[in-house]
This record gives structure tokens, C-alpha cells and sequence, in this order.
């Protein structure tokens, strides 16, 4: 659980330092707005591939050594990002640092999944959620040291630079980390099936496993699954996208880039995390996502559709705490609604896929912008993503309390 939680810590430290030298780039290298946004954009379709990838070879070549290769990934072309000199060579090296750091997700949710028991799994995958808020806050503490401390030219590069260093630690600390009991158990018995049916092994393991989860009875689990991501990330991305624009160019607030509204965003979001990774076990993942997306509509088309005042706290702490805190159980109650040897598979193709799907919603409501309001563009796509959240939780089975290598549906 250490493991996972420093590695998806440092997953966001290294994803989210490229948002705050944006303006520099852009005043360094004269890049436009639009090719810093292609390049954001890069790094998320990237990352819908590699987490769907990283989770077919977890089942295949394991949880901790797959997880391991996405933290060297990740880290690794964010430090190459610091030796580029022009928007090409930047965009390959996020683009390419997308794959791991999708990948890193899906793996590890898996892994903590099957190590932690089913009563307090949820709080387990929520406390390891948890620590994108502590990269967050990370990247914006490196930020403002590298301002202050380091000249423009310089300070963007050592940003770069300093996400290989504690990915080397984390690397360490993988390699002291055992396979599950579930997955050895899994692989054990695909070996014994082997011996005894050597013709048969084929449709046993590797890449046959991955077209399961598109066949009855895991069929619906996936298209379900696979809303639910997409609900909740359209939400996320259309949100953090574009409210802070709609809130000072429309309501007046200046919020766009300012520090408190950044840190009561952040403090919001690691309490959302917490508070949502205790409910999943207490009343259960489905009630907790449809709890957090009903609080989230209506936050949202407050802001959107009534007059707003009382600066970042009111603003920031709120949207954090529900637009963020909404994921803390997805990473156990995914694991729970696949079998063991499709469990990575499942899980790194629901949620990568509903990134795809949702990264494209910000667009959609700069299109439609164009015809009605900011503000009612906004509300309508967040209002839909979480409804879609609410009729796919409402539709999925209730895994709360399941036993991992057991048969589905085997509780406590």
C-alpha cells in the first residue's frame, strides 16, 4: 500500500508539473495556446492506451513487476522533457510519459486491491487515491520554489528534472514488494491446468484472458464500469477545464491561477478522497458514487445558475471535495467486478477508456459555447456526465465486502 501510494503521489507530481510551466513555455518558446493544449491532450490519449496495456501484461507478467515498469516510464520521459528545446520534442516526451503514467493506475489499484482484505479494501484504494492531492500539492511547492529560487530558463527544466528522483526510491521499494496471494494463487492454477491439459493452455492464459471481459457474464460489468469512468472523468476534465474561466469572466471571481484558490482546491480534494474511501466501506461503493455525483450536479449548477460570492474558500474547498473525492472507490470496486485473471484487463480498459470518452468533453463545451452560455454549457455536461454516474452505479452489483479469488458474488 506504501508503494502504491508514493508511486501514484509521484504519477501526479510528474503529470501535473507540466500545467504550472505552461505560461513559461509559452513566453520561452512563443508556443501558442493551442499547442500547449495538443500537447495536454497527448499525454491523455496516451494514457487511456497505456493503462489499458499496462493492465492486459499485470495479468500476464504481474501486478509489481508491470507496476515497476510504468514508475521508471513515467519518470523517466518526464526528466527527458527537461533537456527539450522546441514544442516537438516536448509534445514526444509527454506524450510518451502518458503511457506510464496511465499505466501506473491501473496496476496499482489492482495490486492494492489484492493484497488489502475486503472490509477495509475501500478505505485502502481511497487513502492510495488519495495521494494525487499530495503530488499536486508537490508540483506546486516545487513550482514556487523554482520561481523564486531559479531564473525562467532554468526553473522549467529543474521541474523536469526532478521527477526521476523520487521515482528511484519508489522503485526500490516495488522490488520489496511480493506478488498477491490471489494473483500467485491464479497463476498457479493456470499452471496446473497447463500440465494437465497442455492443449488447452492457449485459451488459459495471456492474451485470451482479455476478450473475456467483452463476453457474458462479464460483459455488463464492463460496459457499466466503463460509464461510470466516463461519467465521472467528463465531469472532472469539463469542470477543472473550464469553471475557473466561467467564474472570472463571468462572475467576476478572480480564481485562474491563483494560489488559494489552488491550495482550498487541493485541501478540498484530500479531504473528498478520505471522506468517500470510508463511506465505500461503510455504505457501500454504489451509494458512495451516487452520494458524491448528486452532490457534484448540484454544486456545479450553483456556481453555474446563481450568484456566486465568497471568494476561493467557498469555490475551491467544495468542488474539491466532490468533483475529486468521487474516485476513491472506483479502484476497489473495479477490482472487485472482475475474476483474478482479467482483473488488470478489466480494470485498466474501463478506466482508460472512459478517460478517452471523457477528455473530449471539454471541447464539446467550448463548441457549444458558441450557442448558449459558458456557464450553461458547463452545468449541462457536468448535470449529464453525473447522471450517467448515477444510472451506472445504480445498475452495477454491489461489491462491497467481495472476496478476490473467489467465484463472483462470495462475500465475508
Amino acid at each position: 500500500m506504501l508503494a502504491a501510494y508514493g508511486g501514484y503521489g509521484l504519477d501526479g507530481f510528474d503529470f501535473l508539473i507540466y500545467t504550472f510551466v505552461i505560461p513559461t513555455l509559452i513566453t520561452l518558446w512563443g508556443m501558442s495556446k493551442a499547442e500547449a493544449g495538443y500537447i495536454a491532450s497527448a499525454a491523455l490519449i496516451t494514457s487511456a492506451i497505456g493503462g489499458w496495456g499496462a493492465g492486459v501484461m499485470a495479468d500476464r507478467f504481474g501486478r509489481v513487476r508491470v507496476l515497476q515498469l510504468t514508475v521508471l516510464w513515467f519518470a523517466a520521459f518526464t526528466f527527458l522533457s527537461g533537456f527539450t528545446h522546441s514544442y516537438g520534442q516536448l509534445l514526444f516526451t509527454r506524450a510518451m510519459q502518458g503511457f506510464g503514467f496511465g499505466g501506473e493506475w491501473s496496476v496499482g489499484s489492482v495490486l492494492v486491491a489484492e493484497t488489502i482484505e475486503a472490509r477495509h479494501r475501500g478505505k485502502a484504494a481511497g487513502v492510495v487515491q488519495s495521494s494525487w492531492s499530495v503530488g499536486w500539492a508537490a508540483a506546486a511547492l516545487a513550482f514556487w520554489a523554482a520561481s523564486v529560487l531559479l531564473p525562467p530558463q532554468l526553473g522549467w527544466r529543474v521541474l523536469f528534472w526532478l521527477g526521476i528522483l523520487p521515482a528511484l526510491l519508489i522503485i526500490y521499494i516495488r522490488r520489496n514488494v511480493s506478488e498477491p496471494a490471489v494473483y500467485l494463487g491464479m497463476r498457479t492454477r493456470e499452471m496446473r491446468l497447463q500440465a494437465r491439459a497442455p492443449t488447452s493452455a492457449e485459451a488459459a492464459s495471456g492474451a485470451a484472458h482479455f476478450w473475456n471481459i467483452f463476453r457474458p457474464p462479464l460483459l455488463r460489468n464492463t460496459i457499466l464500469a466503463t460509464s461510470l469512468a466516463t461519467g465521472m472523468l467528463a465531469a472532472y476534465y469539463s469542470v477543472t477545464t473550464w469553471l475557473p474561466t466561467f467564474l472570472e469572466t463571468e462572475r467576476h471571481l478572480s480564481v485562474t491561477g491563483r494560489t488559494g484558490y489552488l491550495l482550498m482546491l487541493i485541501a478540498g480534494s484530500l479531504a473528498g478522497y478520505l471522506t468517500s474511501a470510508w463511506l465505500a466501506d461503510s455504505i457501500g461503493r454504489r451509494r458512495s458514487f451516487m452520494l458524491f455525483a448528486c452532490c457534484g450536479a448540484l454544486l456545479i449548477l450553483i456556481y453555474t445558475h446563481m450568484p456566486v460570492s465568497g471568494g476561493m474558500l467557498l469555490i475551491g474547498f467544495p468542488l474539491g471535495f466532490f468533483v475529486l473525492g468521487i474516485f476513491s472507490g472506483m479502484g476497489a470496486c473495479f477490482a472487485e467486478l472482475f475474476p483474478s485473471p482479467v482483473r488488470g484487463s478489466g480494470q485498466g480498459f474501463c478506466y482508460s477508456t472512459g478517460r478517452a470518452i471523457g477528455a473530449a468533453c471539454p471541447a464539446l463545451i467550448g463548441a457549444w459555447s458558441t450557442h448558449v452560455s459558458l456557464g450553461q454549457s458547463i452545468g449541462a455536461m457536468t448535470v449529464g456526465a453525473y447522471a450517467l454516474v448515477v444510472v451506472s452505479a445504480w445498475a452495477l452489483p454491489e461489491t462491497r465486502g467481495r472476496v478476490l479469488g473467489l467465484e463472483a458474488g462470495a462475500t465475508t
